[in-house]
Order: structure tokens, then C-alpha cells, then sequence
């Protein structure tokens, strides 16, 4: 009997234990650990999809991690069980920021009807991407009716996570004026809502003032959601002030997104994840290649000294890899 066989019947019944074991057998690189994962994901994949998938993101301080926590106990008191997986490319460099996530959230991540797992950095960003996707399949699987996928780092990872969820969300800190000009214009255009959190004490009136800012923002921009135009709102996680209205905005997403809308674009993202898959995988199989491997040192000296151009090296290793 493989490993997915003896985790298949617990993680079905929701057992945490068989959850966690099976998130680590998919995270490993191992041939024959991959083997039994793709069985795993196999076996559960008409088990899942039945959950509501939210992205969120943040900029460093804005309080995702206290946000997180007010929301996700919040969605629990409604009944909801909420899984959090953090992908975070930038954790290699780091030093392991996303395990800061799980302490910071302590009352969250030890309720029973929560589940708070961080992705270890991979070699690449589709990498932890893969993993994550795959971990979200898992959970859904477990029976977790909503899953949250956090973005810890900055850069592409936005794009990673809005592209393997339902709905994507921005928070932000009050600011004003050149402040905006900060907020990186490719997050905002991800975002099916954007929260301006932090919106208490002195930081109320800034808070309001930039969140009609960002509305006026948005108006210029297209929408990321067929049937949907994105929000601004305002919250405040330390005092729990509208953390839970941020649960009302996603019902109304998905009432006006329709399940069709919904299937259309989890139909589209599989389809992009089948082919991110298959450049992963083949970028991994020209890596290990012995022909490649050997040639591999001395192409790179070549491109980096203006010896031979970077398509014209990589011509080369194809060439290897395909025997010619």
C-alpha cells in the first residue's frame, strides 16, 4: 500500500495529521514522493472545488497577519472553517518570515475549524506556486469551505496567488497624496477589493480620505472580474472594525460573479496551471540532463564575459538536451 493510499481515507475525513503529512509528501522533490502525491491529487480531486477561494496581500505593516486572524475567527463564529496557506518566494533570502505568520495568528491557528500552513521558498516562484495550488486542493479536500492563499512576499507572488483564486485582495495602509504614487499600480489592478486597513485613532480621517482616493483610482482602471467592479473599504483589525463586512463584499462578489463566472475562471486557471506545469517540469528535466549539466558552466562564463549571447547559449543546451 503507497502513502497516498493509507492518507486518502483520514484527510477525507479531515483528520489535521493526514492533512499536514499529505502537504509535506507534495512539497517533496523526491521522484518517488511526486509519484504518490500525483496519485493523491488523483484520488481527491473529485473531492474538491467546492470551497470559496480568496487571495489577500498586503504591503509590509499594514497588519495582514492581526486582519487574517480577526476575519478567519470571525468567519468561524458564522459556521466557516477556513484554511491559510502563505506563499512566500522571498522567505529563501529571508530567513523563514512566513513561520513569523503562524505565531503572529496564535488564537487562529489553534482553533479546529482552522488550518494555517506557510509554503517553504522553492528554487522558483512557479515552484512555491505549484505547491500551494496543489495544498489548496488538499484542504478543499478536508472539507475547508474557505480558503484564504496569503502572498508574504512582494513582486510576481501577487500575480501567482490572483491567478489561482476566486477573488483577490488588497489591503493597504491610509495614506495620502505621494503616499499613493507608492502602491505599486500592477497590485491594484489584481485587486477585486482593496481594504484600507488601520482605519482607527488619528489614522480614521486618513484612512476615509484614501480610500475615496483609491476608489477614483479604480475607476480608471479595467476590471480584473467580468461582472464585477472592484471596492474600497475601510477596516480596522486591532479594534475589529469592519473585518467581518469584508465577508459581505465577497458574498456579493460571487452573486454577481455568478457560479458560471466562477467555473469560467478556475477553468482558465487550470488550464494556465497545466502549462506552467509542463514548463516546470521541462526547465527541471533540462537542468538535470548530463549532456546540459556539463556544458552548463561553460556557457555561463561565455554569456557573462560578451563571448556568446544568451540565445545562442541556450540554443546550445536545447541542442544537448535534444541530442543533436
Amino acid at each position: 500500500m503507497t502513502m497516498s493510499d493509507t492518507l486518502l481515507e483520514p484527510l477525507l475525513a479531515g483528520d489535521r495529521r493526514a492533512l499536514a503529512r499529505a502537504i509535506t509528501l507534495i512539497e517533496s522533490t523526491r521522484a518517488d514522493h511526486r509519484e504518490r502525491a500525483d496519485a493523491l491529487l488523483a484520488e481527491v480531486l473529485p473531492h474538491t472545488g467546492k470551497s470559496v477561494r480568496l487571495g489577500i496581500t498586503g504591503v509590509p505593516g499594514v497588519g495582514k497577519s492581526t486582519f487574517i486572524e480577526r476575519f478567519g475567527l470571525g468567519l468561524i463564529e458564522k459556521g466557516r472553517s477556513l484554511a491559510v496557506l502563505a506563499i512566500d518566494p522571498s522567505s529563501k533570502r529571508g530567513g523563514g518570515s512566513i513561520l513569523g505568520d503562524k505565531t503572529r495568528m496564535e488564537e487562529l491557528s489553534r482553533h479546529e475549524r482552522a488550518f494555517i500552513r506557510p509554503s517553504p521558498a522553492g528554487a522558483t516562484l512557479g515552484g512555491v506556486a505549484r505547491r500551494t495550488r496543489e495544498a489548496m486542493l488538499l484542504v478543499e479536500a478536508a472539507g475547508f469551505d474557505t480558503v484564504l492563499v496569503e502572498t508574504v512576499g512582494v513582486g510576481q507572488s501577487e500575480t501567482a496567488v490572483a491567478d489561482m483564486v476566486d477573488m483577490f485582495v488588497v489591503l493597504l495602509l491610509p495614506a495620502g497624496g505621494d503616499d499613493l504614487q507608492g502602491i505599486k499600480r500592477g497590485v491594484i489592478e489584481l485587486a477585486d477589493l482593496i481594504v484600507v486597513n488601520k482605519a482607527d485613532g488619528d489614522l480614521k480621517a486618513t484612512a476615509t480620505r484614501s480610500a475615496a482616493d483609491y476608489r477614483h483610482a479604480l475607476h480608471m482602471l479595467r476590471s480584473p472580474t467580468i461582472g464585477w467592479t472592484p471596492e474600497v473599504t475601510t477596516a480596522s483589525a486591532l479594534a475589529g472594525d469592519g473585518v467581518l463586512e469584508v465577508w459581505g463584499v465577497v458574498e456579493r462578489f460571487l452573486a454577481a460573479v455568478g457560479e458560471k463566472g466562477v467555473a469560467r475562471r478556475r477553468a482558465e486557471q487550470a488550464r494556465a496551471w497545466m502549462w506552467n506545469e509542463v514548463g516546470e517540469t521541462l526547465l527541471m528535466e533540462l537542468r538535470r540532463h548530463p549532456e546540459v549539466k556539463r556544458l552548463v558552466a561553460g556557457l555561463e562564463r561565455e554569456v557573462e564575459a560578451g563571448r556568446s549571447t544568451p540565445a545562442a547559449a541556450a540554443r546550445l543546451m536545447l541542442e544537448a538536451f535534444h541530442g543533436r
